[in-house]
This record gives structure tokens, C-alpha cells and sequence, in this order.
């Protein structure tokens, strides 16, 4: 009995040291609608840069995960709770988040672009959008951005990309302000010929894999973040997504 009780207090041992992320599967969230970082392939299947980078971090690391697509919106409460274990959607590393969950590295660059129809003349940088109505997503930098720097008649909010840009391509909005490379990919697939992009690029700001406040996950997404830098395999990754090299 004696030996029987020192293994049990050994696997109990073993199992705190592992820990349950590394031995249970955790539900990691990604955005519904957010090419190309991630989106619904022709045959229904998630995928794009954000999904293809988690299934790499989470072989290095050995972990199980079920993927759980959701509204933006919903992902840091989510977390907040721990009814989430990760968040990966193209979330911009903001201090006011920082504040309710912890982030991973940086592993994306963007910024922030505005957007207009072909027949746009009176739109040429920020400070054009006085008075006009400006579409972009809830919940998003974009939308802090809009309503900060736009001096907007309105910002209409949209709980995904698709209805966003269809406001202005139906004339509900003069301009949309959102993600560069969303807008980018935008504009080389439905939006084609159609639109032109207005101003510099505003606002740069770094994506980062969000997480529960205190999660041992930190560290080792982290480190395998690195490795993954380091072997190729996420340069290999974002030449696949975005047709260029990482700066």
C-alpha cells in the first residue's frame, strides 16, 4: 500500500508539472470571417494563415485542440471566462486588452487602410471623412480608430468582413477603415477593379495569440513561435497566405 501510495503522489506530481493544457484538448477560437488569416474554404473547412499557424504551434508543443470558430467579438470574453482556452484572429496586441488576457509574442505586422469605391474623389486621407459614414467591424482597432480619428457623420458596425465591405459597396457607407491585409485580400478577390485604397497606412500595430490571464500556454506558444522562425516553417507559411516575405 505503502508503494501504491507513493506512485499515486508521483503521477499527481507529474500531472501538475505537465499540466492539463499539455494533457486535455483545449478549444481555441478563431474569427468566423477574416481572410486570410482565417475563412471558410470552398469545401466548408477552416482554414488560412491564423489556422495553419496554430496547427504548427500546437504539433510543436503536443498539444490537442478542438478549433472553434466565433465572432470577434466574443473571443475575449471568452477567454476572460476560461470557456476559451486560446484566441488566434488577427488580434492586435492593445494595452487595454493586455489588461484581461495575456498575449503570446508578436506574430504579424499590419496596420490600419481606408478604403473607397473607383469613383471616389473627395477621399484622400483621414481627415476627408469628416461628416461621411465610415462601415468597419465591431469590436475591432479599426472601429477604436474610426471613432477617435474619423470625425464620422457615423461608424456603422458589422459583426463580420463580408457585411462591412457590402456597406459600401451598396452606397450605405463612403468608406471603409479596417485591417491593411484583409483589405488587401479584399481587393484581389471580390472587390476586384472596383475599389482603391486612400491615405498612408495608419496605425501600425503587431497581431498576437490571445490567452486566460496566468496561462502556462504563454511560454511555450512562445517558444515554439521561435522554433517555428528559426526551422523556416512560418516563413513558408506567410509566403503562402500573403505572396511575400516577412519583414
Amino acid at each position: 500500500m505503502k508503494r501504491i501510495s507513493i506512485a499515486l503522489i508521483a503521477a499527481v506530481c507529474m500531472a501538475a508539472l505537465t499540466g492539463p493544457a499539455l494533457a486535455e484538448k483545449i478549444t481555441v477560437a478563431t474569427d468566423t470571417n477574416f481572410p486570410p488569416f482565417e475563412f471558410k474554404d470552398k469545401s466548408g473547412k477552416h482554414t488560412g494563415f491564423d489556422v495553419e499557424l496554430w496547427d504548427a504551434i500546437a504539433k510543436v508543443i503536443g498539444l490537442e485542440y478542438e478549433l472553434q470558430p466565433m465572432d470577434f467579438n466574443g473571443i475575449i470574453p471568452g477567454l476572460q471566462t476560461k470557456q476559451l482556452d486560446v484566441g488566434i484572429a488577427g488580434m492586435t496586441i492593445k494595452p487595454e486588452r493586455a489588461e484581461v488576457v495575456d498575449f503570446s509574442d508578436p506574430y504579424y505586422d499590419a496596420g490600419l487602410l481606408i478604403l473607397v469605391r473607383n469613383d471616389t474623389t473627395d477621399i484622400n486621407a483621414i481627415e476627408d471623412l469628416k461628416g461621411k459614414v465610415v462601415s468597419t467591424k465591431l469590436g475591432t482597432t479599426s472601429e477604436d480608430f474610426a471613432k477617435k480619428n474619423a470625425a464620422a457623420k457615423e461608424v456603422k458596425l458589422f459583426p463580420n468582413n463580408d457585411a462591412m465591405f457590402l456597406e459600401l459597396m451598396s452606397g450605405g457607407a463612403d468608406a471603409v477603415i479596417f485591417d491593411s491585409p484583409v483589405i488587401a485580400e479584399f481587393m484581389r478577390t471580390a472587390g476586384q477593379g472596383q475599389f482603391k485604397v486612400v491615405g498612408p497606412l495608419y496605425m501600425g500595430q503587431s497581431y498576437g495569440i490571445a490567452f486566460p490571464k496566468g496561462s502556462e500556454l504563454v511560454p511555450k506558444v512562445n517558444a515554439a513561435l521561435k522554433q517555428l522562425r528559426e526551422d523556416g516553417t512560418y516563413n513558408a507559411l506567410y509566403r503562402k497566405w500573403f505572396n511575400t516575405d516577412p519583414k
